[in-house]
């Protein structure tokens, strides 16, 4: 059984970091305040704030599990350092849809750093992986729920 590496940005890690850290330092506190009150109330069978509060436990000692796992397994990658003529993990690539006209800035990144809204796309997701190795200048197609849509690559920068 191999442990698979999981990339990421430093600021993608730091995130990661900061969210363990505040389940562990403010949400397990308060949970446990919260099952302590609750059973300060008597009877725990028909006690609903004590079973919500177990609930949010077992949610918040998950989510802490997870993240612990994924950053054990962090590779993170300073794109500050990287350059290039090809798409790779880290870089911002600013398209334009050949059918729309529109351009579009999307950097690759992990997936647990993925924010489509902010324009961060994970590295698994079909436009990253019809983006990676292009160049400037190359068009390439990604597979859409509706339809394919056509890209072409404009331009490729490093950002940290």
């Amino acid at each position: 059984m191999s442990i698979d590496k999981v990339p990421m940005t430093p600021a993608g890690h730091a995130a990661l970091e900061k969210e363990a850290k505040h389940l562990k330092s403010v949400e397990r506190p308060r949970i446990i305040k919260a099952i302590a009150e609750a059973r300060a109330h008597g009877d725990l069978s028909e006690n609903a704030e004590y079973h919500a509060a177990k609930e949010q436990q077992g949610m918040t000692e998950a989510r802490v599990k997870e993240l612990e796992s994924t950053l054990s397994r962090a590779e993170v990658i300073d794109i500050s350092s990287m350059d290039g003529d090809r798409i790779k993990f880290g870089a911002t690539v600013t398209v334009v849809d050949e059918d729309t006209d529109e351009e579009i800035s999307y950097q690759l990144v992990g997936d647990y750093e993925s924010d489509a809204g902010n324009g961060k796309i994970s590295v698994s997701s079909p436009v990253a992986r019809a983006l990676m190795g292009k160049e400037v200048g190359d068009s390439t197609e990604v597979a859409t729920p509706g339809g394919g849509r056509f890209f072409e690559i404009l331009k490729i920068e490093y950002i940290a």
